[in-house]
């Protein structure tokens, strides 16, 4: 997790790096904490774990689809998701 000053809880799932830098930076910027995670098993135990006030999530992970993500993040979370996808 960031060092970020205590504001929302942003949780960045995305394989590709190069995304995740350009977000991280992007989120850092407007002064909120950030989680990254780069498969969707990984964003799914963050998200329990952590709580994050909003996800932003990419379709394509390497391990799920990412609207697989968003429906089993549905089952337990009214957390705003965000779908970033070049799709």
């Amino acid at each position: 997790m960031s060092s970020a000053p205590a504001g929302p809880l942003v949780l960045i799932v995305d394989d590709e790096p190069q995304v995740r830098r350009f977000l991280r930076t992007a989120v850092a910027a407007a002064g909120y904490r950030f989680l990254e995670a780069s498969t969707g098993a990984e964003a799914l135990r963050m998200a329990e774990q952590y709580v994050p006030d909003v996800v932003l999530l990419d379709l394509g992970l390497p391990d799920m689809e990412g609207r697989e993500v968003a429906l089993a993040l549905r089952r337990w979370s009214r957390v705003p998701i965000l779908v970033l996808s070049a799709r």
